[in-house]
């Protein structure tokens, strides 16, 4: 299931495969999930061709691929360098746990655990943070999946109740400063919300929201990525109580999610999973309703990581 295996100027990697989807974890960096993709098919994920096999130094490297950041975004907190090597431990239950050094600065030290589902292309993505420093932080986990150009993500609404059966609010939404609603990559559906990526436009767009049903998909070509994430409606989450958030600019688009707010003491660690899935699409054009019946039977073929337990919350290192 592991082999170690050199990449685009990296010599060591770590693929791991179940034989109908396969990942790529760098070593030298990070840990980056540089590769997410079917064996012998394209990279899900972007790669930045400048920065490949690129080690060492203090400058922040993005790489492409998939990464745990902190929120809220803060200079030099979220985007702390991770250009040292990383630690691989093949754990039980063909699990791998990676772990690079505690970061200088934060004292905090960021881990991936992977392990295979029993689905043929499901993954599961464990992030954890430990503060190895001296002082409690407030801090919530944040997965980010920075996708290849040319797709669209697919954000769920909330399900639809009519007026006046209900007349709160259904959930929130965030924008940023540079968001333009206008921008023709947006579309609002009624089941869905559609962002497009779109190589020939540079200006970035960014949204979140609040996705109770704890999903979101990117479609590429004739695959589907589907991403699965708890939602714990005891949480705080962070920017304005969001837990998913998508970005796009010229190069790609990121589909992110968030873990619940927490304040971590000294030796403290906190946790958020993902469920990866990988699929084939209908053929293209489809409508909203078409969508919709091939992502509900994705859904039901496939499973979300259990809602986190609040008395386990936080646990010891």
């Amino acid at each position: 299931m592991i082999s170690i295996v050199p990449y685009n100027g990296w010599s060591r990697l770590a693929r791991l495969t179940n034989g109908t989807v396969d990942l790529l974890v760098t070593l030298e960096v990070g840990p980056r999930i540089i590769r997410f993709g079917f064996v012998d098919g394209p990279n899900e994920f972007v790669e930045y061709p400048d920065q490949m096999g690129k080690v060492g130094d203090a400058a922040y490297r993005s790489y492409g691929g998939h990464r745990l950041w902190v929120a809220p975004e803060t200079k030099g907190w979220t985007d702390h360098p991770d250009n040292g090597p990383v630690a691989l431990l093949k754990e039980e239950e063909d699990s791998a746990l990676f772990t690079p050094a505690v970061e200088t600065g934060t004292g905090l030290q960021k881990r991936l655990r992977i392990a295979f589902l029993p689905s043929s292309g499901g993954v599961r993505v464990e992030h954890l943070i430990t503060n190895a420093g001296g002082s409690a932080v407030q801090l919530a986990p944040w997965a980010l999946s920075v996708m290849a150009a040319g797709g669209t993500a697919v954000i769920p609404h909330e399900r639809h109740i009519p007026h006046p059966e209900k007349v709160l609010p259904a959930r929130p939404l965030s924008l940023w400063h540079y968001t333009d609603m206008t921008d023709p990559r947006w579309t609002w559906g009624r089941r869905y919300v559609f962002l497009r990526q779109d190589p020939r436009t540079t200006d970035p767009q960014k949204f979140g929201a609040l996705v109770t049903e704890g999903w979101a998909a990117y479609v590429n070509g004739d695959r589907i990525f589907l991403k699965r994430f708890p939602y714990d409606p005891a949480a705080e989450y962070p920017d304005f109580g969001v837990n998913a958030e998508f970005f796009t600019n010229g190069r790609m688009l990121e589909v992110e999610s968030l873990g619940s707010l927490v304040t971590l003491k000294p030796g403290e660690t906190t946790s958020h999973t993902e469920h990866w899935y990988l699929a084939r699409s209908l053929e293209a054009p489809m409508d909203e309703e078409a969508w919709h019946r091939r992502l509900s039977e994705l859904l039901q073929e496939t499973t979300a990581p259990a809602p986190p337990d609040r008395r386990a919350w936080l646990h010891n290192a």
